[in-house]
């Protein structure tokens, strides 16, 4: 049976046309042909009640200002206050957002050496750019730049954390580690260090060559991209 899927009017999506039901279409013309919102659906997989799981798709979108990024903030507490959205679905939505940061994390973390400031941005963006607290990172490396490994050294509110360098001049010196990059996340977008950024980035260089070793750079990284202290003069 053929039914028009017009706007603004409900019509289950298996009475749609088959070219119009995301899953045939995934089948029919590839996963690239089909809208975030059909992409969506697939993982709802049913609606709710006069609405189906594409407008319920719509809506999620709609919470996350039709921004994949803030999509990527989400978490099960806000998908559920959308009406239709239950456990299962905001859960199933949820780990695959996880898992599509995991692959970016995954592919970037392959590169165990880190020759440039662009390098070490694209290594913690994808653990950083979508948390709504801001935390700080330090990356430690060997003399050949080779990562060591990367601990959370501090999480704290929305606009600020608090850095103790005695944490990563221990775990540096467990490591054995001769260079050190520093990280943290601006959930506000914008990439414009602060005072207090700067000063905390500079007791730690000082700090550094108490023990010999290198502080490389400072990144902060945001949604809309990062910045490097040391590209920008600052250190």
């Amino acid at each position: 049976m053929f039914v028009n899927v017009n706007p603004g009017s409900y019509v289950a999506i298996k009475y749609w046309p088959d070219a119009d039901k995301p899953r045939e279409k995934l089948m029919d013309k590839g996963v690239r042909a089909l809208s975030d919102a059909e992409l969506l659906a697939i993982l709802l997989q049913t609606g709710y009640r006069r609405k189906s799981a594409v407008d319920l798709a719509r809506e999620i979108l709609r919470l996350a200002k039709n921004n994949l990024s803030e999509l990527g903030r989400l978490d099960v507490r806000d998908l559920r206050k959308l009406r239709g959205m239950g456990k299962a679905k905001a859960v199933t939505v949820v780990a695959a957002l996880e898992l599509s940061r995991r692959r970016q994390a995954t592919c970037v973390h392959k590169k165990n050496v880190i020759q440039t400031s662009a390098d070490a941005a694209l290594y913690f963006k994808p653990m950083l750019a979508d948390q709504y607290h801001e935390t700080f990172y330090a990356m430690f490396l060997n003399h050949a730049h080779k990562v060591l490994h990367v601990r959370c050294i501090s999480s704290g509110g929305m606009s600020s954390t608090v850095v103790d360098p005695k944490i990563i001049f221990r775990e540096a010196l467990e490591l054995h580690a001769t260079k050190i990059i520093l990280c943290h996340n601006h959930p506000s977008g914008s990439l414009r260090p602060s005072q207090a950024d700067i000063n905390v980035t500079r007791k730690i260089c000082d700090a550094a060559r108490l023990f010999d070793m290198e502080v490389l750079d400072h990144i902060i990284v945001a949604e809309t991209g990062y910045l490097s202290l040391v590209e920008e003069g600052m250190l």
